[in-house]
């Protein structure tokens, strides 16, 4: 493998391809419940799915019970250098040079984490007949809505810095099949559990 191409690690693939797929079905079905139910930023013409809050639901609950612990363990441990930085907030203005860039991606990356977890948590605390009865004002709600939205603007430019960063090839590389020998060793990813489990 050229030395030019990025890699990355298998369980950093593994677990961030299941956390994303289960967030960007969260997100939509997120939108259509709102848009069925709610509308009052706009909405567009799409039917009504009865059994949607459900649905969306479903996906909440897959999130915290699932992926998204380890996720967030793997990112804040072992995968911190993909999150902010002590010097990050000082280099972020530096826009004409990499790490400027750079520093944006890892403050980005570290929101959208934080807002994945806000909208779990507030989610978790709205109730399925809120909705349905007109209910939206309730303060669990909004605050989920208002989550919704800081997650999917995160989301937009998670991409567009990974492009600007890494262009094609780092994108290309988050679903890439092959993997170093020792990357998927269990031994390995036994250490990298425990190492966890001790820093948390």
């Amino acid at each position: 493998m050229p030395p030019s191409k990025p890699y990355q690690p298998l369980l950093l693939r593994l677990l961030h391809g299941v956390n994303a797929l289960i967030a960007v079905l969260a997100i939509l079905t997120a939108f259509v419940v709102y848009n069925n139910y709610d509308g009052r930023f706009g909405k567009l013409p799409l039917p009504q799915l009865e059994h949607i809050i459900g649905i969306h639901g479903t996906f909440g609950k897959l999130l915290i019970l699932g992926v998204m612990p380890a996720f967030a363990l793997y990112s804040f441990h072992i995968s911190q250098k993909r999150l902010i930085q002590p010097d990050s907030l000082a280099k972020i203005t530096q826009l004409s040079k990499p790490i400027g860039w750079y520093s944006f991606h890892r403050t980005v990356n570290t929101i959208m984490l934080l807002a994945l977890t806000f909208s779990i948590v507030s989610g978790s605390m709205v109730k399925e007949e809120w909705l349905p009865a007109g209910e939206l004002t309730r303060i669990w709600y909004t605050l989920h809505l208002i989550g919704w939205a800081i997650l999917v603007l995160c989301l937009a430019l998670h991409l567009l810095m990974s492009a600007k960063i890494g262009g094609f090839p780092l994108i290309v590389s988050m679903f890439e099949a092959k993997y170093r020998p020792n990357d998927s060793s269990l031994t390995d990813w036994l250490h990298k559990i425990r190492s966890l489990r001790r820093r948390s």
